[in-house]
């Protein structure tokens, strides 16, 4: 069994990687320079020459307030290259597993959005993502997988909560956002399951991948602090409103994880846990 994961210079995909190098699979990252998923040419070549078994897609354009201005751009990277992945993982007969984001929902719920529930994108980054998830469905039903995830974190890379460490040390107070809640989601917890998904048995479909509970950037602000052992009332709570972007950002877009159930697996673990447990890496990497 080998395995290709592209994006392989991000958070995620560093964190996947040292979790199937751990368990002693066979794999290959894939940046940018070496196979650009908008190439549909340079990814067959790939493919061709690895012959995976199971690929996972974690090459993404994240750029949310620019892809607002670039949606065209946004959507070769988002859309057009999960495609291409598709294409090719159903001829070699490989798994895929794709990434994708709350962001394809309208984040105004007041309940966790089901697997099931109707995508309403409200952004044109959350648009691109859609169309990808929808390729990926489409082209491999039998063997496509589809895991929305938010609010990532992990050592690899910059992330609210290191930037939380870091103004820890740098100012005596700091104004976060207490009115958009989601669910704050360590890499290494996703990679877990992403290995599940592409060694188990688990359906093809959609999953949610992130932390069970749920919190505003405020709560995750103050836990951080909590945990340096600094005060928490050093953060401010502050509204959207204070913080303005080009592209729109959910009020609440927390997710189920009804998927996890009927695959007969657990979700991940609660956001505090999560945190808790990663917490001495996101310091000293801070």
């Amino acid at each position: 069994m080998t395995w290709l994961v592209t994006g392989a210079g991000g958070m995620l995909a560093r964190d996947l990687l040292l979790r199937l190098a751990e368990r002693g699979e066979a794999a290959v990252g894939v940046d940018r320079a070496a196979m650009d998923v908008t190439d549909e040419d340079a990814v067959r070549a790939v493919f061709d020459d690895h012959r995976p078994s199971v690929v996972v897609n974690c090459a993404a354009w994240t750029a949310v307030d620019a892809a607002e201005s670039a949606e065209g751009d946004a959507l070769r990277v988002n859309g057009e290259g999960p495609r291409h992945l598709a294409v090719l993982a159903a001829k070699h007969g490989a798994r895929l597993l794709h990434l994708s984001t709350d962001y394809v929902f309208a984040g105004d719920a007041a309940a966790p959005y089901r697997e099931g529930d109707r995508p309403a994108p409200r952004t044109a980054y959350g648009r691109t993502k859609l169309a990808g998830e929808q390729a990926v469905l489409d082209l491999m039903p039998g063997d496509g997988y589809v895991v929305r995830t938010a609010w990532l974190y992990g050592a690899g890379g910059p992330n609210f909560v290191r930037t939380m460490i870091r103004l820890e040390r740098e100012r005596d107070t700091v104004d976060v956002v207490g009115d958009q809640y989601g669910q704050p989601t360590w890499t290494a917890d996703l990679a877990e399951k992403l290995v599940a998904l592409g060694t188990g048995g688990a359906p093809a479909g959609i999953y949610h991948g992130t932390s069970a509970g749920a919190a505003s950037w405020y709560d995750l602000a103050r836990e951080v602090f909590r945990l340096l052992g600094a005060d928490p009332g050093r953060v401010r709570r502050v509204g959207t409103s204070a913080v303005p972007r080009p592209a729109p950002r959910p009020a609440y877009s927390v997710l189920g994880h009804g998927g996890w159930a009927a695959a007969g697996d657990e979700p991940i673990r609660d956001w505090r846990q999560a945190l808790a447990a990663a917490f001495p890496a996101l310091r000293n990497s801070s």
